[in-house]
């Protein structure tokens, strides 16, 4: 075996509390290196009367690894512990204090997992597990009260550009949540709502009041209390970073320079502050002169926001934050902002804009979830054809092994986004693409998220064009695809396995664009079938039980002679379905 491969740390998403009686260990090797691994566990004051093994799983690989887990039950929250490697005939221990192939006598240079202190315990907002969210851009959604509409509104249905109005208000909002519980969904995600000049914004002016074109903040409270009387979630986004150069306080720094008194507010570089062949004297999102970056170091700025998340929980009973450029603010900023928002509202659901890996804001310390855009890149290019089975397997565990399980389990996971190409232009315009994006996303773990219109065939290409109106004419909605979006969402909804049960692929491989996998907890089997190719096929693989039914028509599907055939046509799926208790 190859021992530079085996790594193993005792802390981060290696070693962790999943709860506060449950610590959960995984473990690197090479892949196909090994046969098996043993976690030898127990407490170092009582070794012999607390000993226990484990024979770990197999939870996922990648193109270079394999990454075995299992999770333990101390019997007094405290735990030492090591491994044993097998290969063939040979075996290796790694404990804390080096890999070799003597037993090491416990517990000695083992491992420690210290105590499980439930202070310590990272503790995601249960309903997030739950939850299906709706991205809605509020200005392109529906136009409830054109009396409040922008100077200059366009007709509704218009091309969107970078500085146009269509006069979606939050009234439209209200007058279609009947639509949004038809389709399913039970949480929104509201981009910035906030006074701004622009048609999306992301600059704000004033944290405090809701845009004029949108309507007021007794509005607002209406539709989160309306949402809130239907089972509807919201979280709105929080655009910390930066702010409008409108924004009171950086007009007065264009003003006054270093004398004004909020001339460190802002990361200003050199006075005045002007925009010099197309750079800023000051800091920026970008390089875009009108969106000036927070000093969010500066304890009055820092007082500022944090009362501007403090405020929006308490006065609408708002349910949780997205958070804009979120790997672009310090760390102490989210820790405190995590404190303040927690207080207000325990289960308020943390969301950060951060396009890579992102374990460092995901201690338990800062946000509860990011917004898994590597996660839909790999989708998408697995289902436009470019990547097989096995690659695609080997990528979706790499992402799976990033995070610790209660991260995996409402991370926020998104196919596009109004950052992003809409998910039907993404896929060439494939309606049959498109669903199997879907199924996998509604099939796999974490919190699902479906931007507006999607659901109803909408098309467009990077922003601004991927911030089309929404289509409300059933006669221009693709209605067979609004059902299958219906369907799947109500099949993710009905059954827990789908939301929180473990994950594993079944086949997956090289030079193959169809993948198996599966979906279980202990009350439900998923098995999903999956053709990625514009041919006729049929997948088998090796099944005992026969009392598998077709989840979405609930037809009665046997293997023959132990072994399950499914045919599929191009880019068809089904998912099947075993009840393991009554």
């Amino acid at each position: 075996m190859l021992l530079e491969a085996l790594y193993h740390v005792p802390r981060d998403k290696w070693a962790y509390a999943y709860d506060t009686y449950t610590i959960h260990l995984r473990i690197r090797t090479k892949k196909n290196d090994i046969d098996s691994v043993v976690a030898m566990t127990g407490d170092k004051y009582d070794w012999d009367r607390t000993y226990f093994e484990i024979t770990m799983e197999k939870a996922a690989s990648d193109e270079m690894f394999d990454y075995w887990e299992c999770g333990v039950r101390p019997k007094y929250k405290r735990l030492s512990y090591g491994f044993r490697i097998h290969a063939g005939d040979e075996t290796v221990y790694m404990v804390d204090s080096g890999i070799g192939w003597d037993y090491p006598y416990p517990p000695a240079g083992y491992f420690e997992f210290p105590y499980i202190h439930e202070v310590d315990v990272f503790k995601v907002p249960e309903w997030a597990k739950e939850a299906v969210f709706y991205q809605i851009m509020t200005e392109r959604f529906a136009n409830g009260n054109p009396a409040i509409n922008p100077v200059g509104t366009e007709v509704w249905g218009g091309k969107p550009e970078v500085d146009n109005f269509f006069g979606g208000d939050l009234q439209g909002v209200l007058d279609h949540l009947d639509d949004l519980v038809e389709l399913g969904i039970n949480a929104i995600y509201f981009t910035p709502l906030f006074l701004s000049p622009s048609n999306h914004k992301y600059d704000t002016v004033d944290y405090k009041q809701v845009d004029p074109q949108f309507g007021d903040n007794e509005l607002l409270k209406k539709v989160v209390d309306t949402c809130h009387s239907k089972g509807i979630r919201v979280i709105l986004d929080a655009v910390f970073n930066h702010c409008s150069e409108e924004f009171p306080p950086f007009q007065d720094v264009l003003k006054h320079g270093k004398d004004s008194p909020y001339a460190e507010w802002f990361h200003v570089n050199q006075f005045p502050c002007e925009v010099k062949d197309g750079i800023p004297t000051y800091d920026t999102f970008g390089f875009y002169g009108n969106m000036p970056k927070f000093n969010t170091a500066h304890p009055e700025v820092k007082e500022y926001l944090l009362g501007v998340a403090e405020y929006w929980i308490k006065e609408i009973k708002l349910d949780g934050w997205r958070l804009d450029v979120a790997n672009e603010i310090d760390h102490h900023f989210w820790r405190d902002f995590r404190q303040v928002v927690k207080k207000a509202n325990p289960e308020a659901y943390i969301v950060g804009e951060v396009w890579s890996d992102s374990l460092i804001w995901l201690a338990g310390d800062q946000f509860d979830s990011v917004m898994n855009y590597p996660f839909a890149d790999k989708v998408l290019e697995f289902f436009n054809g470019n990547m097989d089975g096995l690659t695609f397997a080997n990528r979706i565990g790499s992402i799976l092994m990033r995070y610790p399980q209660q991260t995996n389990e409402v991370v926020f996971n998104l196919l596009c986004s109004h950052d992003t190409p809409r998910l039907l232009t993404r896929v060439g315009g494939d309606t049959r693409r498109m669903k199997l994006t879907v199924v996998f996303l509604f099939t796999f773990m974490g919190t699902p998220c479906i931007f507006y219109g999607d659901e109803v065939g909408l098309t467009g290409d990077g922003d601004p064009d991927c911030r089309k109106c929404m289509e409300w004419n059933p006669e221009k909605q693709n209605l067979e695809l609004y059902e299958f979006y219906r369907s799947m969402i109500a099949l993710r909804k009905k059954h827990k396995a789908l939301r929180q049960g473990r994950f594993r692929f079944l086949q997956a491989n090289l030079h193959d664009p169809c993948i198996v996998y599966e979906r279980a907890d202990d009350q439900l089997h998923f098995i999903v079938w999956m053709n990625n190719s514009d041919s006729y096929r049929t997948l088998s693989h090796p099944i005992v039980t026969t009392d598998w039914f077709d989840a979405q028509t609930e037809e009665s599907v046997k293997p023959v002679n132990g072994i399950m055939h499914v045919d599929l046509e191009p880019y068809g799926y089904r998912i099947l379905c075993r009840r393991l208790k009554p």
